[in-house]
């Protein structure tokens, strides 16, 4: 396949950092969650931390816009302890004053190849010498520091920054601020680096070739998204799909209620 290979589509797909981290993981499971559009409802438990999750996200933007959320508190208590908590610590460890921009639910976007490369911040704070991205997370920190860099949200996020704006790759970090009741805000900084910068740039391409092979053979040849070599022993949706790449629909979940669940 050349590189021209999608020059008959007059549109360009969008991928957010939910779709690298599955195409990354299960190439199969990407073709069934975002090509074909297909899923099955998610558990009541799981629907109920999501629907926590939004709430909580769109009161922190609220209040970053200059918003009372006080009437919100009203009937939910826990809500308040956890947002006045997290308020607390944020404004120990950033600058937060009139001296930077920010902006709450912040979107980029990039175009690469055939891709429109999209993260929205939940909190993007700019001044002369740097420029830092905060992300709430509704669980607990999780143990692996270093999953979690390499976790595409990490990636893309500070990747994007990188590509559309003035800052050097080392003017950038990233944090991801845990909120869970009882337990206090812990936070997770990632600093970048031209090293991680130009890391990040050979990954994606890679990913962006593959898909595009992936996408050419399925059109071309009606030939499913493979799985990955190592996918048996390490790709939790490896049970989904059997060999003869028919899919179990009751078993899957919709990639974009999925988002806020722990990495």
């Amino acid at each position: 396949m050349n590189d021209s290979a999608f020059s008959e589509n007059q549109f360009l797909i969008r991928l957010s950092q939910a779709q690298l981290n599955i195409l990354a993981v299960c190439p199969p499971q990407f073709q069934r969650l975002y090509l074909e559009q297909l899923g099955s409802p998610i558990s009541p438990d799981i629907q109920a931390n999501v629907l926590w999750g939004n709430q909580f996200h769109q009161l922190m933007q609220q209040h970053f816009l200059g918003l009372s959320i006080d009437g919100f508190f009203a009937e939910n208590e826990e809500l308040k302890t956890v947002i006045e908590s997290l308020l607390s610590e944020v404004s120990k460890r950033h600058k937060i004053n009139s001296n930077v921009w920010k902006e709450a639910e912040h979107y980029r976007v990039l175009e690469k190849d055939n891709y429109l490369l999209t993260a929205i911040y939940d909190l993007l704070i700019i001044s002369e010498e740097q420029a830092e991205i905060l992300d709430w997370k509704t669980y607990l920190e999780p143990q692996n520091k270093e999953k979690l860099a390499q976790n595409w949200q990490t990636k893309l996020y500070l990747y994007l920054l990188t590509e559309t704006s003035k800052y050097l790759p080392e003017q950038i970090s990233m944090t991801y601020w845990f909120v869970k009741i009882p337990h206090q805000p812990k936070s997770l900084t990632f600093e970048y680096s031209q090293e991680l910068h130009k890391k990040n740039e050979e990954d994606l391409q890679t990913l962006l070739t593959n898909l595009n092979q992936y996408w050419w053979d399925l059109h071309q040849e009606n030939i499913h998204f493979p799985h990955l070599k190592n996918c048996e022993s390490s790709c939790p949706y490896y049970r989904l799909f059997s060999s003869d790449n028919s899919f179990d629909n009751d078993l899957l979940l919709n990639i974009d209620d999925i988002e806020e669940l722990p990495i």
